[in-house]
C-alpha cells in the first residue's frame, strides 16, 4: 500500500504523503520542451508515449507519492464528439453542442476515441518509478463538464445569464455525462489507476439552492460507482462554501480543500481524510515563507489523516527548486 492509500483508509504513515495538482506540466522545463514541439494539447494528451513521459517527469525530480496521469477533464466532452481545443492565452474552447449526435454515441465509440489515455495509465502504472506509489486517474464532475459544454469556454467568475434557460437540454446532458464519466472512471481503473480524483472546478459558481441538483446528487452517483469498484475516491469541490455538508452528503473517501477556506475550521468539522489547502502562490515567494505556510498546514492536521497538496494546481511560473524544497520539507516534517 502506498502512503496516500494508507492515509485514505486511516492508517498511520511514517511521513506525510505528498502529491501536487498539476505536478506534471508548465513549470517544468522538460515539459515545455515537449510542448514546444506539440502545440495541439488534445493530441498531446492522446499521445500515450509522450503523456506517459510527462506524467513521470516530476517523479524523476521529486520524492512524490503519486503519479497523476497527464490528461484533461475535457477528454470526456472530446470523447462525446464535441470539438475541444486549447488556445494560447485563452484556455479551452469548445464547439457547438449537437445533442442528437451525442445521444447516438456508443460506449465503444467513446472508448476508442480516448483509448490512448488508458494506454498511458497502463504504461505509467507498470513503470519502476511508480513502484510503491499510487497512479491517480481523474475526471471532471458532471457540473463542471456541463459548464464547459454549454458555456464553451472557462466561465471565469460567473455563468452566462441564460445558462439555465433550457432545462431539458441540461437534464439530458447530465444523464449522458453520468453514463460516460462512469465509463471513463472504469477504464482508468481497469488500466491501473489506484485512486480517482473528481475535480469540480466550478462548484463555487452555484448558489446554495442549486447545489443538490447540480453538485451533490451527480457527484454522489460517481462516488458510489467508484467505491463499488473498490477504489478510493477524492473529491475537490473548488470554491464551495460548505465542505462539511458536501462531505456528509457525497461521502468521498477524502476531501481536497481549496486555499480560501479556514483549515482549522475544516479540521473541526470534517472527520474524513483531508487533502490540500495551501495557496499555490506561496511557491512564488521565498523559502522562509514557503516553510512557514507548509508547516502551518502540517501542524494543523498533524492529528488528522492528511495528504499534503495545494489548494489548486501548481502555477506555470513556479521555480522547480521551490517545489523540491517543499517536497523535502514535507517529507522531513
Amino acid at each position: 500500500m502506498s502512503p496516500i492509500s494508507e492515509v485514505i483508509v486511516n492508517k498511520q504513515t511514517k511521513n506525510n504523503p505528498i502529491w501536487i495538482m498539476r505536478q506534471a506540466g508548465r513549470y517544468l522545463p522538460e515539459f515545455r520542451e515537449i510542448r514546444k514541439n506539440n502545440p495541439d494539447f488534445i493530441k498531446l494528451c492522446l499521445n500515450q508515449n509522450l503523456s506517459t513521459e510527462i506524467t513521470l517527469q516530476p517523479l524523476k525530480r521529486f520524492e512524490l507519492d503519486a503519479a497523476i496521469i497527464f490528461s484533461d477533464i475535457l477528454m470526456v466532452p472530446y470523447g462525446l464528439n464535441q470539438k475541444v481545443e486549447f488556445k494560447k492565452n485563452f484556455g479551452p474552447s469548445l464547439g457547438d453542442l449537437n445533442l442528437s449526435k451525442i445521444s447516438e454515441l456508443t460506449e465503444e465509440d467513446f472508448v476508442k476515441k480516448i483509448n490512448q489515455v488508458y494506454e498511458a495509465i497502463k504504461l505509467v502504472s507498470s513503470n519502476q518509478l511508480v513502484k510503491n506509489k499510487d497512479t491517480i486517474g481523474f475526471v471532471g464532475a458532471p457540473w463542471t463538464l456541463l459548464v464547459y459544454m454549454i458555456n464553451k469556454h472557462s466561465p471565469k467568475l460567473k455563468l452566462a445569464n441564460n445558462f439555465f434557460s433550457d432545462e431539458l437540454l441540461i437534464n439530458e446532458i447530465l444523464k449522458i455525462l453520468d453514463k460516460f464519466i462512469k465509463i471513463h472512471i472504469k477504464n482508468q481503473i481497469d488500466s491501473g489507476a489506484k485512486i480517482i480524483q473528481i475535480f469540480d472546478s466550478w462548484a463555487g459558481l452555484l448558489n446554495k439552492d442549486k447545489l443538490d441538483k447540480y453538485v451533490y446528487d451527480p457527484t454522489l452517483s460517481l462516488v458510489e460507482f467508484t467505491k463499488s469498484l473498490n477504489v478510493p475516491v477524492i473529491c475537490f469541490p473548488r470554491g464551495i462554501k460548505d465542505y462539511k455538508k458536501y462531505s456528509e452528503y457525497v461521502k468521498p473517501d477524502a476531501i481536497c480543500i481549496d486555499y480560501e477556506v479556514d483549515p482549522v475550521q475544516i479540521k473541526k468539522e470534517i472527520k474524513i481524510p483531508i487533502q490540500g489547502g495551501m495557496d499555490p502562490k506561496i511557491l512564488l515567494t521565498d523559502k522562509e515563507n514557503l516553510k512557514k505556510e507548509a508547516k502551518k498546514y502540517l501542524d494543523i492536521f498533524k492529528d488528522h489523516p492528511y495528504i499534503f497538496n495545494l489548494g489548486h494546481g501548481v502555477l506555470p511560473e513556479t521555480d522547480p527548486n521551490m517545489m523540491d524544497y517543499l517536497v523535502k520539507m514535507v517529507k522531513d516534517y
